[in-house]
């Protein structure tokens, strides 16, 4: 018994949700670095007020992905009470966020804000693969894509528009515009609708149809294999936990770095945490699920998480420094109380908008024409190239209406980024656990933000102080390293 095709509107309600999640995400990734500097932050400590973006999705994805698994609350399903809470939180954090006064408030409310929008981004990626026959996998996280695009789209947009219409868009240092201050309401109103249109529209597969289709197998127990692995495996983790944290000693490296020799020495220490539980007859606890799960990753994943890792560096580091980069070498100043400034980081929320919308087209035009020719593996090869291009052009561009032929090639690396990866995977997973492993594959989008928002800063201030725009170049070269790196990754 296979599952029922789903038509268009099928497919649509299952990825709605997703546009307004993204709209929090966009308005996040354009307007935190202006929000930061306009309540006096430095540009050399955007990174580590960002930390807070990447160290939630690592912490939330993999245990979301867990217990969305594991979980059914009858007609509200297994997924969707995930979007529900996540969306809610996510609204709340959007509407308190434009009343923040002091940096360390925003900075919290950047934390919540993101770890809201991963317990209710994380389980849309098993979603799809829970609702979709595997025919349609392609087409499903195509669309998804597509309300992806859309959705950042809008959020971008939102302060330009605002400006547009004559909305005050300047606000003395220690003050954040009304435009970004109006575009924060609108979106979360927007999030929480988008969300609840899929939650009200779709209704997930039970325990006993899922059984029907014959994807409801018990999941493999890791237990058996966790408990014969030694304690000294987790030594290497240690170890280069206190690496790291002896390099930012002894170089006197930016203080954020210490957090990433924690992140080492704590993995290795959940390890021994595990094998010992998984000897003491616990192998399905969820400490134990997830490292047995994220050790025993099938190849084809192992080989696109390297993939993942460059990808995700490089677009980290345009959301981080895009606005100090354009306002700067593009418009002329680098002081946020300065309207040159301002009509720079609107400008930016323009460009953010065109790389999106071009995903959003390209998803469902480019990467299936593309795919049906060269494969899907050098097709994500092929894109990612063209981001890479699309960042190198900052250096040799002059005014800042030639960057949207920039972003229109970042979007076609973003539409790829988004969709094909997850379409390889989709289909080579064990369905029974799709939750758990979308989680840890996101592990491998969150842990080079991670990097880049403990190391840039450092890397930045020591041999550009001062020069944002060389973090495009890095952005360039990261591209090229995760085209390079996808094509090892073979279709099984």
């Amino acid at each position: 018994m296979e599952k029922p095709r789903q038509n268009w509107a099928g497919l649509c309600n299952i990825s709605f949700g997703f546009f307004g999640i993204q709209i929090g995400f966009a308005l996040q990734n354009a307007n935190m670095s202006r929000v930061f500097q306009s309540l006096g932050s430095s540009i050399d400590d955007l990174p580590a007020l960002w930390i807070a973006a990447p160290l939630t999705g690592l912490l939330v994805q993999p245990v979301i992905g867990h217990l969305s698994d594991k979980t059914w609350l009858g007609r509200l399903g297994r997924r969707r009470p995930f979007f529900l809470a996540g969306a809610l939180l996510a609204a709340l954090s959007l509407v308190l966020m434009p009343q923040s006064t002091m940096l360390l408030s925003a900075a919290m409310l950047l934390w919540l804000l993101d770890a809201s929008l991963n317990v209710a981004m994380e389980p849309f990626r098993a979603f799809v693969g829970d609702m979709l026959r595997k025919d349609q996998h392609t087409a499903g996280y195509g669309v998804q894509t597509a309300f992806i695009g859309a959705g950042a789209v809008a959020g971008s947009l939102f302060p330009y528009l605002l400006d547009h219409f004559g909305v005050s868009n300047e606000a003395p240092l220690g003050a954040i515009p009304d435009t970004v201050r109006y575009s924060f309401w609108a979106g979360g109103a927007a999030l929480l609708g988008a969300v609840l249109w899929t939650v009200l529209t779709t209704q997930e597969y039970s325990p006993d149809q899922l059984r029907a289709f014959g994807e409801a197998e018990e999941a493999a127990v890791p237990g058996p294999d966790l408990a014969a692995r030694s304690l000294l495996t987790a030594l290497p983790w240690l170890v280069a936990g206190a690496l790291v944290a002896g390099a930012t000693r002894h170089w006197a490296l930016k203080q954020e770095v210490y957090l990433l020799g924690g992140l080492l020495a704590g993995y290795g220490l959940a390890t021994m945490a595990a094998i010992l539980l998984a000897r003491a007859g616990r192998a399905q606890s969820m400490l134990a699920s997830i490292v047995g799960d994220f050790s025993g990753m099938p190849p084809i994943m192992r080989r696109l998480a390297v993939v993942q890792f460059f990808s995700w560096s490089a677009l980290f580091i345009m959301w981080i420094n895009t606005t100090p980069v354009v306002a700067q070498s593009f418009f002329g100043s680098g002081d946020p109380a300065s309207a040159a400034y301002q009509q720079g980081a609107n400008w930016v929320g323009v460009l953010f908008s065109v790389y999106n919308g071009v995903a959003a087209v390209a998803a469902l035009t480019l990467l299936p024409w593309l795919s049906r020719r060269i494969g899907q593996v050098r097709t994500h090869a092929l894109c990612l190239l063209a981001g890479a291009l699309g960042y190198a052009s900052f250096f040799v561009l002059r005014d800042p209406q030639h960057l949207l032929l920039s972003e229109v090639l970042v979007g076609i690396a973003w539409a790829s980024i988004l969709a094909m990866p997850y379409a390889i995977l989709a289909s080579s997973l064990p369905q029974a656990k799709l939750g758990i492993y979308m989680g840890l594959f996101n592990v491998f989008v969150v842990v080079p933000q991670l990097l880049v928002a403990t190391v840039m800063g450092s890397i930045m201030q020591a041999w550009f102080p001062g020069e944002p725009i060389w973090t495009m170049a890095f952005a360039a070269g990261t591209l090229v390293l995760a085209a390079v790196a996808t094509l090892r990754v073979e279709r099984s």
